[in-house]
């Protein structure tokens, strides 16, 4: 699994947004952000090995359990688009990724998405550890990051300060 790693961010494929997916405000409708980022990690989680077959095969999955969505540039329809994904962190049960959705051709950066993602038993509907091999692709992934800086949009949280009006 190693060999599919380059030390370098994953990319996705470029994708394209679509007419049906801008809002009344005239630009990509925030639902439609979460849309293209979760496709990239299905995309990059395909080639984990947990692709579409893995329920059925495996009575696991891999559900969301957090993700932290900031906007930065308007994206308009026809645009293309690509998603980047870096693993910042990692344990027996978790995944913690992080990603730029960015204009495909001008390299602008639209977007950030910040997800933790949990393994679960399927039959059992709990969180349970990643299988020997998923984690040792996880382990190649993050091997292959390490070297990558951490993003510096990772870790924000949201709030307001404790002022008075």
């Amino acid at each position: 699994m190693t060999a599919l790693w380059e030390k370098a961010l994953v990319k996705s494929n470029v994708m394209t947004v679509k007419d049906d997916w801008i809002d009344y405000n005239g630009h990509l409708n925030m639902a439609y952000y979460n849309v293209l980022f979760d496709t990239a990690v299905d995309q990059v989680f395909e080639r984990l090995g947990m692709g579409p077959d893995y329920v059925k095969t495996r009575g696991a999955s891999f559900f969301t359990a957090e993700v932290h969505v900031c906007y930065l540039r308007e994206l308009s329809a026809g645009m293309p688009v690509i998603v980047t994904l870096q693993l910042v962190g990692l344990d027996l049960k978790r995944a913690h990724f992080f990603q730029e959705l960015r204009h495909a051709e001008e390299d602008w950066l639209s977007a950030t998405s910040e997800q933790m993602s949990l393994h679960v038993d399927m039959t059992a509907r709990k969180v349970a550890p990643w299988p020997e091999d998923i984690l040792h692709n996880l382990t190649a992934l993050a091997e292959a990051q390490a070297d990558l800086p951490r993003p510096e949009r990772a870790g924000r949280s949201i709030g307001i300060p404790q002022k008075a009006p």
